[in-house]
């Protein structure tokens, strides 16, 4: 299956235009939540197998990228404030198409000496951005999830074993649900996974775990694992690392970080000071498709001891591979004995372009402006009539509610007032004019933004909140009338 070079060459030069004229400019003209999206989605579901060849490539080509603009969510959009979004780079989306353009192996070093080099660099880095321990080492994989549980796997190999009987997990309620889940992969029944209350400021208390771990060993289980969120995606909240890594030294247990949201915020003196003991972690996992900008499915594991994923994914090559095993003298890394994967996306790629291409000082300024942007939002919703802050700023997450009337009558059932957040957040997306999200804070429903993207303005985003608080507004007076009535 081929095409002749003009047909090529003018299909590739039609889906550049359609990308750039996406990447480069008209977000702020576009409809940020796509509302209009589920007839298309039928209709793409229903479509036949096409027998025949495209009566013209360069029609379908702005068919694609016309469904892809209206039928889908927009997180790089600046006005989507929802999730943690990821605004990616135009030089990672090219590092994506020159490593598809290559098939550029990434397994084994043998074929993929230099991608291979690529990646090692990058992971050093990034651990230098983050400020890790030298030595720090690790992959990169799909994303958040990919990482936690290539993590986890080494944790439950290196500690307790594959059997793995008796292991006992801690973390705190506002854990990402890749943890749990990840733990269930690796046999670690719910029998055995400690969901610990977290306390007034969302984190968890070493108090707490201290003592959960004391009577699971006084049962004869094994603790072996305990994991702290660097940046929850709720709040943005970081929990004790310091003391929870003290604790985990102490006891002899295995310190994963979660900071596929957070960590980047390393990359700042303000964001290093608090995230303070990140580099003591055994672990940590990081999502550069969050607030480092890079396309989607662009994750990172890193260990402090990188011996410990050979040990766990470390295999034997067969004799159709050895053949090509590195000598050693070049430090090469075989990243197929470092993860599941053995056929990989050559994902580093576009990361160390991004770098190369930037800088690692615009890495700096655009978390930086986040963070900033989160403080002025933040004293934004303070200073309006009708609402307030909840939590943050924390890592460019702010949480707010809005106020019921001074002058109203009765006060709403705390349901009603749930139901309220989250029938804004609708009826925003409806409008196409902002994703927000409500989440649940001290058993209420809040409003959230996520403000990490570094084309987010400061009039736009005052401008999403003022219609926040109108269209609350409007849903209290209306309930106020109702009530009326009744």
């Amino acid at each position: 299956m081929t095409l002749p070079a003009e047909s090529v060459a003018a299909l590739g030069q039609r889906v550049w235009e359609v990308v750039s004229g996406h990447v480069l400019g008209g977000r702020s003209e576009l409809a940020v939540a796509a509302p209009g999206a589920c007839a298309e989605a039928a209709r793409l579901r229903r479509e036949p197998l096409p027998d025949a060849p495209a009566a013209d490539p360069l029609l379908l080509v702005d068919e694609v990228g016309r469904s892809l603009r209206e039928g889908n969510a927009h997180p790089d959009h600046p006005d989507f404030l929802a999730f943690v979004p990821a605004p990616g780079t135009v030089t990672g989306v090219l590092a994506s198409a020159l490593a598809a353009g290559f098939a550029v192996p990434t397994g084994w070093s043998f074929t993929g000496a230099v991608s291979s080099a690529i990646e090692s660099a990058t992971v050093r880095w990034l651990v230098e951005l983050l400020g890790l321990a030298p030595g720090t080492s690790g992959l990169f994989v799909s994303g958040g999830s990919t990482a936690n549980l290539t993590a986890l796997t080494a944790a439950r190999d290196a500690l307790v074993g594959t059997e793995a009987r008796g292991a006992t997990a801690y973390f705190s309620d506002q854990t990402h649900l890749s943890v749990p889940r990840a733990l269930h992969v690796l046999g670690i029944g719910e029998e055995r996974v400690r969901v610990l209350p977290s306390d007034a400021h969302r984190r968890l208390s070493p108090d707490d775990l201290r003592r959960r771990v004391a009577e699971d060993r006084r049962h004869g289980l094994r603790p072996f694992l305990v994991v702290a969120n660097a940046g929850t995606t709720a709040t943005g909240d970081v929990d004790p690392l310091p003391e929870l890594a003290a604790f985990c030294r102490e006891e002899g247990l295995w310190l994963h970080v979660d900071g596929a949201f957070g960590a980047p915020a390393a990359l700042t003196g303000r964001g290093r000071a608090l995230l303070a003991g990140l580099d003591e972690a055994d672990s940590v996992s990081v999502d550069p498709h969050k607030w480092l900008f890079q396309p989607a499915g662009t994750g990172c594991v890193l260990l402090r001891d990188p011996v410990f994923l050979t040990r766990a994914f470390g295999v034997e090559l067969p004799g159709y591979l050895e053949a090509g095993a590195p000598g050693g003298e070049g430090g090469e890394v075989d990243y197929l004995n470092w993860g599941v994967e053995q056929t990989r996306e050559f994902r580093a790629l576009r990361l160390w372009l991004s770098l190369k291409v930037f800088g690692a000082d615009a890495f700096r300024a655009a978390v930086r402006r986040g963070l900033d942007t989160a403080d002025d939002i933040a004293s934004y919703i303070d200073s309006r009539a009708g609402l307030e802050v909840v939590t943050g700023p924390s890592l460019a997450v702010v949480t707010f509610r809005g106020l019921v009337p001074p002058a109203r009558r009765s006060l709403p059932a705390p349901e009603d007032t749930d139901r309220m957040v989250d029938e804004v957040c609708r009826e925003l997306r409806s409008e196409g004019r902002a994703m927000l999200t409500g989440v649940t804070v001290g058993g209420r429903r809040v409003f959230r933004l996520c403000v990490i993207n570094p084309r987010v303005e400061r009039a736009g985003l005052r401008a999403v909140v003022d219609r926040v608080a109108a269209l609350w507004a409007a849903r209290a007076a209306s309930a106020e009338r109702s009530e009326g009535i009744s």
